[in-house]
């Protein structure tokens, strides 16, 4: 199975170890003080607007998910801290939904206020770097689920599932992990992972991925 090549999946690569952390906490310092708490709970759907208003929400504890409305797909996941909204202000408002994952600690505010804050207090370095990263995220999930084939595709999400939380790892299978962020077949996943698992390139219990020992770069 393995041709020698280096593999693009590999788990020494991932965007989320580049994530702008002491940026994002000074986001959310200034914001904060003109937030609203909401009280969530596990599979709540956040809107991106109410009302007419567009809203900013900050994660402080917990994970989310972030959907895509017209057909359900996950297209990122994110835990705490993050600063939601701010990249997504000329997206048509109905496009995205935010989706409570675990007991989360989040609150909003206006997205015009925050805007207006950010620019009171000189905060574009830091939002900057927030748009920096949101951006290569979404380039590098794009880039690696395009014009692949199906393995090199559930490949990269199993290395995406193992950088998740342990109550995500814990609490979804590895078939409906795939599934909910590709278009591949149940089938074709299935076959796929039981390959993978019966080579000891990859170790499951229940379905649950448990670890990735290493996976050849080509099936």
């Amino acid at each position: 199975m393995h041709d020698g090549k280096k593999p693009f999946f590999t788990d020494n690569c991932n965007v989320r170890d580049k994530k702008p952390i002491g940026d994002i906490d000074i986001l959310m310092k200034n914001l904060n003080p003109f937030s609203n708490k909401l009280e969530t709970k596990d599979g709540q759907l956040l809107n991106y607007t109410s009302g007419g208003e567009r809203h900013c929400f900050l994660l402080h504890k917990g994970t989310v998910l972030l959907y895509r409305k017209i057909d359900g797909m996950v297209l990122n996941s994110e835990s705490a801290p993050y600063v939601f909204g701010l990249s997504t202000q000329l997206t048509e408002p109905d496009y995205l939904f935010i989706r409570i994952h675990e007991s989360s600690e989040v609150s909003y505010l206006p997205l015009e206020e925050a805007n207006k804050i950010i620019e009171r207090e000189n905060l574009w370095k830091s939002l900057a770097h927030l748009l920096i990263f949101t951006a290569t995220r979404v380039y590098d999930h794009c880039a690696k689920i395009s014009a692949l084939s199906s393995y090199e595709i559930i490949c990269y999400q199993l290395y995406e599932l193992m950088y998740e939380t342990e109550e995500i790892r814990e609490n979804i299978s590895t078939v409906s992990y795939v599934m909910n962020r590709t278009f591949l077949s149940r089938s074709s996943i299935m076959k796929i992972l039981a390959q993978l698992k019966t080579g000891g390139y990859i170790t499951m219990e229940k379905g649950i991925l448990k670890a990735i020992n290493h996976i050849p770069s080509r099936y």
